[in-house]
């Protein structure tokens, strides 16, 4: 059997038992790279040479019998969003080309001291900004469903690469539904941990007070695998939450064991908003939890709905800050065609940034701009709040919510670019969870009519992902969605 047939669990239980090799690992899945991603897209770059040699170390190790860490030999994949000394770290854009970080970003760090394969960097949306990855600087990346479809985003190339089996996992950002809705256009788990969860260290920022890393994975088992590794507080980190303050558990040791008395919180006008064939399938999964002995409980969140218009305020002005950074002076794309200090700025910033990243900008800045604050930003920010006290209300009746990662399937290429509303609605109902900071888990629940992955949306309360991924995994094990393959 081919080692990519393997979970990332199973792989690291066999590298540690010394049955197989991680070499053979690494050799095997940069075959497949080399094979399939110059169609699906999903690396700007690779770290071959450098992934070979954490291999021969890992495998030099366990030959030796020394201690190695949770995840000793597994290949894995990293949205290039995330500093990293080795290569360049772009963020899918002309304006970071060529930009080298000086540091590792927390989560990088986790991963190395857990002996990690790292095997490159994923394509994303520019500054992850979008919902189908078509927006990268860079390249395209595909759905390896079909080709002619989007993978989703901003994640698309994380997502893609776990779906294509060009790595065994992979770690995404979510400010809006960046790691679910990838997940669920391309039948794979994506978890968007608690706000505070995982830190946002050498994370570039889109979003401050939405930005999150997740994992990307085949299954909620390799989910639990990853976030045992990258979850905990970082004192670089002013928004990592402390020990004291939540305490991480051990995401596996209780993974198998069901939630008795499961309810379950659906809102029924929500799920009218998608399409037909997404509708049933999380009808269909709500009666998986019900055969296995689950409450359904309806309740209301009235303010859901002002969801998307509170956070393309708020995350657009949030990227007017963050992005006011990229001059042409400190670092990255710098124009040749200059005459003073103010064209510097203007035509670096207008040669390097895409025609998304210069939109949200101009959204945040107005948002933000004099008379308008009020109106916008300080508004939006008094929704946020009430987004959340639904949510408070919703967990205090139920363990958990579930709805639709997505109202549609993965759309065409092209289908919405024109249109940057409707691709904007693509996020409807991922957009609150970051809103109001909580875990969202998408897990796959089924096929449309033309094979394209349908994604389920469990989300709880803070800091409750052991018990969100013990929900998923209760769905997981009673369906047989895992078992299938993208068509490569």
């Amino acid at each position: 059997m081919s080692l990519l047939e393997l979970t990332a669990r199973q792989l690291r239980d066999g590298i540690a038992a010394g049955q197989i090799k991680s070499i053979d690992a690494v050799t095997e899945v940069f075959g497949r790279i080399d094979a399939h991603d110059p169609t699906i897209g999903a690396y700007i770059t690779t770290f071959k040479e450098a992934a070979m040699e954490s291999a021969f170390a890992v495998d030099a190790r366990i030959a030796a019998g020394n201690p190695i860490g949770p995840l000793a030999g597994v290949p894995i994949a990293v949205k290039d969003n995330m500093c990293m000394q080795i290569g360049s770290t772009t963020c899918a854009s002309k304006i970071l080309a060529d930009f080298r970080s000086p540091y590792d970003a927390h989560v990088i760090e986790k991963l190395t001291d857990a002996d990690a394969v790292i095997l490159g960097k994923t394509n994303l949306d520019e500054f992850a900004m979008g919902s189908s990855t078509e927006n990268s600087g860079l390249k395209q990346t595909v759905n390896p469903w079909n080709t002619t479809r989007v993978p989703g985003g901003s994640s698309g190339g994380s997502a893609a690469a776990v779906a294509a089996r060009l790595c065994w996992a992979a770690l995404g950002s979510d400010t809006g539904g960046s790691i679910r809705q990838p997940a669920s256009f391309c039948g794979v788990t994506g978890l968007k941990p608690t706000y505070g969860r995982v830190s946002r260290y050498g994370l570039v920022a889109y979003g401050s007070s939405l930005d999150q890393i997740g994992p990307l994975t085949r299954d909620v088992t390799d989910t639990a695998l990853l976030m045992n590794v990258i979850a905990g507080h970082d004192q670089r980190d002013s928004t990592s939450v402390s020990e004291s303050q939540a305490s991480v558990p051990d995401y596996l040791a209780d993974l198998e064991e069901p939630i008795q008395g499961l309810k379950i919180a659906v809102v029924s006008h929500l799920n009218e908003g998608a399409e037909t064939e997404v509708a049933d399938a999380i009808g269909a999964a709500l009666q998986v939890y019900k055969d296995r002995g689950a409450e359904l409980v309806e309740v209301e969140m009235p303010h859901f709905d002002y969801a998307i218009a509170c956070y393309y305020v708020i995350a657009t002005a949030e990227a007017s800050s963050n992005l006011a950074r990229y001059d042409g002076v400190h670092y990255g794309h710098r124009t040749t065609d200059a005459d003073d200090y103010v064209q510097v700025y203007s035509k670096s910033r207008a040669e390097g940034f895409g025609a998304e990243v210069k939109r949200r900008i101009m959204l945040g800045t107005y948002a933000l701009s004099s008379g308008y604050y009020d109106a916008y930003y300080l508004k939006a920010l008094k929704v946020r709040n009430l987004i959340r006290q639904d949510f408070t209300k919703a967990f205090e009746q139920a363990d958990c919510v579930i709805m639709p990662v997505s109202p549609t399937t993965a759309f065409k290429i092209g289908e919405k670019t024109a249109d940057p509303l409707q691709m904007y609605l693509a996020d409807v109902y991922t957009l609150a969870a970051n809103m109001a900071g909580v875990p969202s888990v998408s897990i796959p629940c089924g096929f449309d009519k033309v094979g394209l992955p349908v994604g389920l949306q469990i989300l709880s309360g803070p800091f409750t992902e052991d018990r969100l991924l013990r929900i998923a995994r209760m769905y997981e094990k009673q369906t047989d969605w895992l078992t299938r393959q993208p068509p490569l």
